[in-house]
């Protein structure tokens, strides 16, 4: 068969065009190769039965419309998880930056001045009144709450359940700076990307010494805890390091210059990390995989520092989004054979509703904010009947 030269030319030109930009030609359907891999697990579970293997994986400064939208750069999160799964379309965070929504996710404390900076000194959190208030507050600011502040670890500990925070990059278990010093892993180094303000497990002394040593560990470690149901938590906390999460990507790139940073990096960590999830034991028996941001994006102009569900002011602060009154919407997905799949739940939720959820999922009682009615929680319209 003979080609036209004049198809010849503009072939080579394409060619030449799509080398000089860089561009990575990929077949359009790898992603849906990866999704079809996914197990689909089939379980009858008994009426009433909720998940009782919690993985939530964080991850890092997007907003709704860049991580769901039609030209999303994570197309295994946007259109194969929520194939998957179920899309929460009105799932906001509570404030800004990056510390007081991982705080809210695991205590219901709401933010203080501290931990909307990140705490870069690691303080201890000073009360200027003694105890909680009325709605489980401690009253001050600071970073490291004291002992009468309890998480949903502590809960779970107290109900004989097991959990397990897993940090990519952490160096040694239950990392964090000396108390009253300056927190060095607030950004990305050249030995570790790991940060210390997405790891919330080290800010609370209700938390033992012993107890973080033991369960806040290394993301290498998730791979050996799958192995079984018996070796795998109820609830597992997974945050992975300032590249893979999203957080780092100056000029398209991460802190090393060379790998593709945000939400490329994010559909690369999903890609390796979600079906190892998927395919232990422990998920297909009575799993769910939630997958959410800490915040939404404060880039340029368009700072999303939007609220939901009648989130409280206070006491810590007037502005718990800083530019506004909480974090932005960000969305997140659900997956698991308890949750209806392939559906957009447009009902509002926030960071202390995922934690009023989790509560109620494993019989606890509600943590600071999460005891208010107003965030909801998951319920029939997320998991079939």
């Amino acid at each position: 068969m003979r080609l036209d030269s004049r198809k010849v030319l503009a072939l080579v030109g394409l060619l030449s065009c799509v080398l000089t930009l860089g561009i990575t030609v990929r077949p359009s359907h790898a992603d849906d190769q990866a999704c079809d891999a996914l197990p689909t697990a089939v379980v009858h579970h008994a009426a009433g039965s909720r998940p009782q293997h919690v993985f939530i994986i964080v991850l890092e400064n997007e907003s709704y419309d860049e991580t769901f939208g039609p030209e999303s750069k994570a197309p295994y999160l946007s259109k194969c998880l929520t194939k998957k799964g179920q899309l929460l379309t009105n799932y906001y965070a509570i404030g800004h930056f990056s510390l007081d929504n991982y705080i809210a996710m695991i205590s219901g404390q709401s933010p203080n001045p501290d931990t909307q900076l990140d705490c870069s000194i690691f303080n201890e959190f000073a009360l200027t009144k003694p105890g909680l208030d009325a709605n489980g507050q401690a009253i001050g600011h600071g970073c490291v709450y004291p002992a009468d502040v309890s998480t949903i670890a502590n809960q779970l500990e107290a109900r004989h359940l097991k959990w397990r925070g897993y940090m990519e990059d952490m160096q040694r278990a239950c990392q964090h700076p000396p108390l009253n010093e300056v927190d060095p892993y607030q950004r990305a180094r050249s030995d570790s990307e790991y940060a210390t303000k997405h790891n919330p497990l080290v800010y609370f002394h209700s938390i033992s010494d012993e107890d973080c040593k033991a369960n806040d560990v290394a993301l290498d470690q998730l791979k050996s805890d799958l192995g079984t149901v018996e070796s795998t938590p109820n609830l597992s906390f997974i945050v992975p390091n300032l590249c893979n999460d999203g957080h780092d990507h100056r000029n398209g790139k991460c802190a090393d210059g060379k790998t593709p940073g945000g939400l490329a990096a994010i559909n690369s960590f999903l890609q390796r990390e979600v079906p190892m999830i998927m395919n232990s034991k422990a998920y297909q028996q009575d799993g769910m995989l939630i997958i959410t941001f800490d915040e939404a994006d404060l880039e340029g102009d368009d700072k999303d520092a939007r609220a939901c569900c009648a989130e409280p002011v206070g006491p810590n602060t007037q502005a718990p989004g800083m530019f506004g009154p909480g974090g932005g919407r960000i969305g997140a997905v659900i997956i698991s054979s308890f949750v209806k799949p392939g559906i957009a739940n447009t009902k509002t939720y926030n960071h202390y509703s995922l934690l009023r959820s989790l509560e109620t999922l494993f019989g606890l009682s509600h943590l600071g904010y999460a005891e208010k009615p107003d965030p909801g929680e998951f319920g029939t319209d997320v998991y079939s009947p």
